[in-house]
């Protein structure tokens, strides 16, 4: 049944005298105006709260190790609470008066007991049925938590695990956490027991959850697939082959539909629409097995006959390919050019391949292509040196070209970032400290274009572009001591 046992930890008046910590009246320096903002917008805090907080929590974050030392086997967790982040302790020692820098809460069970009991779930994990899919150690409420749809049956969890069922709460929650990932073009899928694809690029359809394009001899009508993570990922809804070598499968919500192809060792391809390329233009191949490859367009409206029958109006190139790239993106800049249907030879000793044109496969379906908008913008041009890139939801990229510099003088190190509307990319500029790669200055707005200038000795840095939100292309200018 489901638990509701209270918690146990309490603070005492005589046993438990507290002292209130020293809350900062101002910030210490400038906080990014835009992690204020973000703060004030995400948490509902005044400009004056999200400072206290940046201050209190960076406080805190020094104190509590200190605080968990001193306690000893006596400790019981630690945490902030309140809108400016006030620091609590937790100690099972009711003799305890008070500790320096944060309120003292006595409770009845110590974070190693905690530890233990969360310990015994995470052993018995392969009995945890799917209606109770997270677990963790509540320090606030001095116990081990599980949330789940059904409490009877993480009940019989508990059971099964032989953890102290006295020091877990069961939590009612409709919670089915599953992994998020992009669709890009280039990426391995695989469908039904195995067999191995490679997507083309992203579409759109009304009334569906959006999905891919790739090739028709990868899978036939309803068969399911799962992607590079090995996750269910969509079915295939639509197929043809031989004749035609197309298909396009729809994705379920936890996978997004994004205009880019993984172009591997290139980084993230933009996809920007679907023009032809004319016959001799240079034109690149992404796929699972053997990654980024670049050729030319040699023929189109090109007719091919595999073992399984003939397939029309493919365009032939002369780009390498090999099994488990087929129905992967072929680009052309930043223009979609069609799926890898087949080909000879191989990415070691040179090959001819042949792809199925994607504006044919989007008007079979009523598809629309996803694009990644628009150009490199224009901004920054007033730089020494500038850098041009494209990103995806959540990617990195460093510059200069996936590298780093050196500055044997002092100075300023001057960055600018120009991204496109409706995104927000963040900007941070990376010293080499000897064994690692440390931030030493950060511009994270919540908009799309930044700037950092930062005075730093002689070193090693680099720029990290980090897409916190939307996709498509960017440009970095630099300048250096």
């Amino acid at each position: 049944m489901l638990r509701t046992r209270t918690l146990i930890a309490i603070a005492i008046g005589a046993l438990a005298l507290t002292a209130t910590p020293a809350v900062a009246s101002a910030p210490a320096g400038n906080p990014p105006d835009g992690l204020v903002k973000a703060m004030q917008r995400d948490l509902n805090l005044t400009e004056e709260q999200a400072k206290k907080r940046l201050v209190n929590e960076q406080k805190a974050g020094r104190t509590a190790p200190g605080l968990a030392k001193r306690l000893g086997a006596d400790y019981a967790g630690a945490w902030v609470e309140g809108p400016e982040s006030t620091l609590v302790v937790a100690t099972t020692n009711p003799s305890q008066r008070r500790v320096s820098g944060a309120e003292l809460r006595v409770v009845a069970h110590s974070m190693a007991k905690l530890d233990a009991v969360k310990e015994a779930l995470d052993k018995a994990a392969d009995k945890a049925p799917k209606t109770a899919p997270v677990w963790y150690v509540d320090v606030p409420t001095n116990s081990v938590v599980i949330l789940s749809s059904v409490p009877a049956d993480a009940e019989a969890f508990i059971a099964a695990s032989g953890a102290d069922k006295a020091l877990i709460r069961v939590e009612q929650s409709n919670e089915q956490p599953v992994p998020y990932a992009d669709i890009r073009g280039g990426d391995a899928y695989y469908i039904g027991s195995g067999s191995r694809c490679s997507v083309g690029f992203s579409v759109t359809k009304s009334g569906t959850n959006g999905g891919f394009v790739t090739a028709g001899h990868c899978g036939s009508v309803g068969a399911t697939t799962r992607g590079a993570n090995q996750q269910a990922q969509g079915t295939f809804r639509g197929s043809s082959f031989p004749g035609n070598d197309y298909a396009w499968v729809e994705v379920n919500t936890s996978w997004t539909p994004v205009g880019v192809v993984n172009g591997y060792s290139a980084g993230i391809i933009p996809v920007n629409g679907s023009t032809v390329a004319p016959v001799g233009s240079s034109i690149c191949r992404a796929g699972s097995t053997t990654g980024w490859h670049c050729g030319t367009v040699q023929q189109l409206n090109t007719s091919v006959t595999y073992p399984q029958g003939t397939v029309n109006e493919v365009t032939r190139t002369s780009v390498c390919a090999e099994p488990g790239d087929s129905g992967g993106s072929y680009i052309s800049g930043n223009q979609a050019q069609g799926v890898t249907s087949g080909g000879s030879g191989n990415c070691s000793s040179g090959g001819t391949t042949y792809f199925q044109p994607v504006n044919e496969i989007l008007s079979a379906y009523g598809l629309t292509l996803v694009t990644g908008g628009g150009n490199p913008p224009t901004g920054c041009q007033n730089y020494r040196e500038t850098y041009n890139g494209s990103l995806a939801s959540g990617a990195n990229q460093y510059q200069p070209n996936n590298s780093y510099y050196q500055s044997t003088v002092s100075g300023t190190h001057a960055g600018c970032l120009d991204g496109p509307s409706g995104v927000d990319f963040d900007l941070y500029l990376q010293k080499w400290n000897g064994s690692t790669w440390a931030t030493v200055a950060t511009s994270d707005s919540p908009n799309p274009d930044e700037s950092i200038s930062y005075n730093g000795s002689a070193g090693y840095y680099r720029y990290r572009v980090h897409a916190y939100s939307g996709s498509g292309s960017y440009t970095l200018g630099v300048n250096r001591p």
